[in-house]
């Protein structure tokens, strides 16, 4: 049980300042978000890197874990049948567009819909399926539905 419980939290030490990067690519290296530690004070365990189509994202367990029936919830749980690859960082590899992945998670940790005006609903749609978060498919359903109604009667 205590090794399931080391393995359950990123614990991926903080390179040093200034050098011996190594492997880690080019002058940019890691993504800031994800290299930096936890904020001071924060329960090991609890902050989760996520890196969805090399877009660094962090995040708490909590906020993972709202919908019990989500990808991002098994991730968290480390389910042995989610083959998860980890980057240089210790993040979650996720192969998804981190455009449409904000809303995604912006509504996990507050519970609204956000679309930026830039981004079709369609696009988060398609991320609600892949991380199967029921309640926000309906959301996004309801506004394109709302969208398609309002530019249907502008045509008439």
């Amino acid at each position: 049980a205590a090794r399931m419980a080391t393995e359950n939290h990123c614990d991926f030490p903080v390179p040093p300042i200034g050098g011996g990067g190594g492997g880690l690519g080019g002058p940019a290296g890691p993504c800031r978000r994800c290299s930096s530690a936890p904020p001071p004070g924060a329960v090991p365990g609890k902050w989760v890197r996520l890196n969805v189509g090399g877009t660094c994202f962090l995040t708490t367990r909590q906020t993972l874990c709202r919908d019990p029936k989500s990808f991002l919830f098994r991730l968290c749980q480390a389910d042995p049948d989610l083959d998860s690859d980890k980057d240089e960082t210790g993040a979650y590899l996720i192969d998804r567009d981190p455009t449409y992945f904000g809303p995604v998670l912006n509504y996990l940790r507050h519970g609204k819909l956000v679309i930026n005006k830039d981004l079709a609903e369609e696009g988060v749609l398609e991320e609600a399926e892949f991380y199967n978060i029921t309640s926000l498919i309906k959301l996004v359903k309801d506004k394109i539905r709302e969208r398609d109604s309002k530019i249907s009667q502008v045509s008439v």
